[in-house]
């Protein structure tokens, strides 16, 4: 289905919110790191109190997608010590993603698992699926631990992503899910002063920022 459009045999009525908790997917994928096949659960990630990060790209075997993944395996280590399980998604299978793993040497680093979606209903879901091209957009989606979506990026196929932005990003989303009653301003980064709004901050977010 077109997000919202249209119906199929898969129990997703609505595609994913940012603010709202997620429906429960599952996805076959490759590991990786131990040359196996296995499933990703979202509600046994969401069980284990992990973060999860869904990276959509449009296909295996392209000419950005494995940049982007070879960023995000750089980063890697950083995003899992931020409590998050990571997951690259696209409309390829498992066996295909297997392939390209051992094929294409920018996905040397690559540990985390990548989920095959050849039916779409995940990109679907998320609303990152392409009804022209049966592919996914460039979708990056960061999951909180109670299952709720809480930030969402998407580029079109011809611009990639900036994994650095999406470390900062999920630091910021750790830090007000650790401490609810602040806020995170522009360009924040962990050590940099976060707001805790009030009625006296109205108008002078400056000198709430400046204040020592």
């Amino acid at each position: 289905m077109e997000c919202c459009d249209h119906e199929d045999d898969y129990d997703f009525m609505e595609c994913a919110k940012v603010g709202q908790k997620i429906k429960d997917f599952t996805m076959e994928a490759y590991d990786p790191a131990d040359g196996g096949f296995t499933v990703v659960d979202s509600e046994k990630i969401q069980k284990s109190k992990k973060w999860l990060v869904l990276m959509f790209y449009p296909a295996d075997f392209t000419f950005v997608c494995p940049t982007e993944l070879a960023d995000v395996a750089a980063n890697h280590a950083k995003l899992k010590k931020l409590g998050a399980e990571v997951v690259s998604v696209s409309t390829d299978t498992k066996y295909v993603h297997m392939a390209w793993k051992g094929d294409e040497r920018l996905l040397k680093d690559v540990k985390f698992l990548m989920a095959g979606d050849p039916a779409g209903h995940v990109s679907r879901y998320f609303d990152v699926w392409d009804q022209e091209t049966g592919l996914a957009l460039r979708g990056t989606f960061i999951i909180n631990p109670e299952g709720v979506l809480t930030a969402s990026e998407v580029n079109f196929y011809n611009v990639g992503r900036n994994a650095d932005e999406l470390v900062r990003k999920l630091e910021a989303c750790v830090h007000v899910y650790k401490n609810p009653a602040e806020v995170c301003p522009a360009k924040w980064t962990p050590g940099s002063k976060a707001l805790a709004p009030n009625d006296a901050m109205v108008g002078h977010v400056y000198e709430a920022l400046n204040e020592k």
